[in-house]
C-alpha cells in the first residue's frame, strides 16, 4: 500500500489546477506501480522561493528549479522521501514547451517519484531507462510523451 501526502503551500497551484491533488496522486501512484514499489512520500507544492532555498541549501545551486526529490533512508514507516515542486518554474516551463500545466505536473511528479525509488539520469543509459519508465507511466495517464513533444526523443531532463 502506498501513502502519498500532498501538501499545498502555494495557492497558485489550486488556482491554476483545481484538481491538482488528484493529478499528483494519480501520477505518484502510477510511477510507484510501474517501478514495482510501495511506500509513501510527501509531495510539497510550493513556490519558486522555497524551492530556490532548498536547491541552494541541499544542492549548492543558487536558483529555483522545477522539482526536487529527497530520498529518505530506509525506515519502518516505508517513507520513500519528499518531493517539492515550484509553481512558477513549472508554469513557465509548461508555457515554453506548449503543454498543459497538468501534463507537466504529472511528468515531474512521476520523475520525482522515480528518483525516490532509486532511478537517476547521470549516465545516458540511466537516463534512457528512467525516461522509458516515465513515458510508460505518462502514457497510462493519457499524457503525451514529454520528450517527443520537444522534438528530442532521447530527451533531456527537466
Amino acid at each position: 500500500m502506498s501513502d502519498i501526502d500532498v501538501e499545498i503551500e502555494d495557492d497558485a497551484w489550486t488556482a491554476a489546477l483545481p484538481q491538482v491533488e488528484a493529478l499528483v496522486l494519480e501520477a505518484a501512484l502510477a510511477a510507484l506501480a510501474k517501478a514495482g514499489h510501495t511506500g509513501g512520500c510527501v509531495v510539497l507544492l510550493t513556490n519558486d522561493d522555497a524551492v530556490h532555498e532548498l536547491n541552494a541549501r541541499f544542492r549548492e545551486r543558487d536558483q529555483p528549479t522545477n522539482v526536487l526529490s529527497f530520498p529518505a533512508p530506509e525506515n519502518p514507516e516505508n517513507s520513500l522521501g519528499d518531493i517539492c515542486l515550484a509553481f512558477g518554474v513549472c508554469e513557465r516551463e509548461a508555457i515554453e514547451q506548449g503543454k498543459p500545466l497538468a501534463h507537466h505536473l504529472q511528468h515531474l511528479v512521476a520523475h520525482g517519484v522515480l528518483h525516490l525509488v532509486g532511478y537517476d539520469h547521470l549516465s545516458d543509459a540511466e537516463a534512457e531507462e528512467m525516461e522509458a519508465l516515465e513515458r510508460e507511466v505518462l502514457a497510462g495517464l493519457g499524457v503525451p510523451d514529454p520528450y517527443a513533444e520537444r522534438g528530442d526523443p532521447q530527451g533531456t531532463h527537466a
